[in-house]
């Protein structure tokens, strides 16, 4: 096989880009922005770990789509010849990606209603519908794929301003030093650091990931073009989130609590003046109707692979899997409920759920019947069952238990 270059793989990037643009939605905004401004720059590490665990366990994911040809719902589902563990393992899935989506299709609808009330003053409620509307419409129909990469483009302009903004506002480099490589929690701050791992360890994204690389890639020789893959989106990824809570730190004094959507986009002033507003407005609803799409694609696929169903983008089923989804999100959305916490809400109940989708890929990715030689090195499990670990210590936090 001819070996690629650097910068050829760089124009190649597949699938992971697509996990990238679902990462950064409303969520990773909202979650980072609230961050920076309440704590300033103490929470980095947070951000810096929820990175390259998702680096970590979308390699594996990666692996085993293009090992296995199978869906992640359908390779947890047959991990367990007894009934009751069968049983017991789609229920978990099920629920877990059911609850999860729900939860992350609210922040996204509630995201991008966000950005146009921002513009236009019209409650989010009302355009919770409308965009709800939109996205099931794109999905029925099959047509969005050339939307999506406007939005995508959207998403890339809002993510290019972020990054120049964090270089204009010049952030007190000995905190971010000391918040990247020193992890502290204080007081009031481990909703936020669930929420930063949530809104970055998107559980849903592992099933989208082993589903579009085998579209992607089809031999095992394609597993390094795969893992690359991973790599470069993610780095992007992390480059973008925490800027975003760069540009919060910097521009709001510690204590700020952004209980106003718009107070975000004040992060974009320093590089664009007036048009801030616009800008952010403009790139959160294009982040948020996108990221919806995605989600409720995600739920579908991954209830499908669980339950042994035909993943058919125009089946009934199917349909009915990522509409119930959308018609969650938009209810919710639609309750009036104040938008930021929402959107908070949405990732401290993806941070939850994670531990049980972890346990599940551990073991898995540690089936040397089913991947062979490439099942999980001893290094890769080491760290696989650390995250773990840390997501189960950071949940029992959040309840009090710890």
């Amino acid at each position: 096989m001819e070996r690629k270059g650097f910068f050829e793989r760089l124009r190649s990037l597949g699938p992971g880009t697509l996990v990238a643009a679902s990462i950064v939605g409303p969520g990773t905004v909202t979650t980072a922005s609230a961050t920076g401004a309440e704590f300033g720059y103490v929470l980095i590490w947070a951000l810096v770990f929820s990175i390259i665990a998702t680096m970590i366990l979308q390699e594996m994911v990666t692996r085993l789509g293009i090992v296995s040809r199978k869906e992640l719902g359908t390779v947890m589902r047959d991990q367990f010849s007894h009934p009751i563990l069968r049983g017991a393992t789609v229920i978990l899935i099920i629920a877990a990606i059911l609850i999860g989506n729900a939860a992350y299709e609210t922040g996204n609808i509630t995201g991008g209603a966000i950005g146009l009330t921002t513009i236009t003053g019209i409650p989010v409620p009302a355009w919770s519908i409308i965009i709800g509307a939109v996205a099931a419409l794109l999905l029925w129909t099959g047509n969005y794929k050339v939307i999506e990469k406007a939005f995508i483009t959207l998403i890339l302009i809002m993510s290019f301003c972020f990054v120049l903004t964090a270089i204009v506002v010049q952030p007190d480099m000995s905190a971010v030093f000391e918040g990247t490589f020193i992890p502290t929690i204080p007081d009031g701050a481990g909703l936020l650091v669930i929420s930063l791992i949530g809104t970055t360890i998107v559980p849903y994204t592992l099933f989208l990931q082993a589903s579009t690389v085998q579209e992607r890639w089809k031999g095992k020789d394609s597993i390094k073009d795969g893992r690359f893959d991973v790599i470069a989106s993610m780095v992007i990824c992390g480059v973008i989130s925490i800027s975003i809570l760069l540009t919060a730190a910097a521009s709001f004094p510690v204590g700020t609590a952004l209980d106003n959507p718009a107070k975000m986009a004040v992060q974009l002033e320093p590089l664009l003046g007036s048009w801030a507003k616009y800008v952010f407005s403009i790139g959160i609803f294009a982040a948020g109707i996108s990221s919806s799409m995605t989600a409720a694609l995600a739920a579908a696929y991954a209830t499908s692979g669980a339950l042994g169903w035909e993943r058919n983008l125009k089946s009934i089923r199917f349909r009915m899997i990522w509409m119930a989804i959308i018609l969650i999100g938009v209810t919710f959305a639609s309750l009036g409920y104040e938008p930021i916490q929402v959107i908070l809400f949405s990732q401290y109940a993806n941070g939850l759920i994670l531990p049980v989708i972890v346990l599940l890929l551990m073991f898995v990715m540690n089936n040397r019947k089913l991947l062979g030689e490439h099942v999980n090195r001893t290094w890769t499990n080491v760290i696989g069952w650390l995250i773990f670990a840390i997501t189960i210590l950071l949940a029992l936090q959040s309840f009090g238990i710890l």
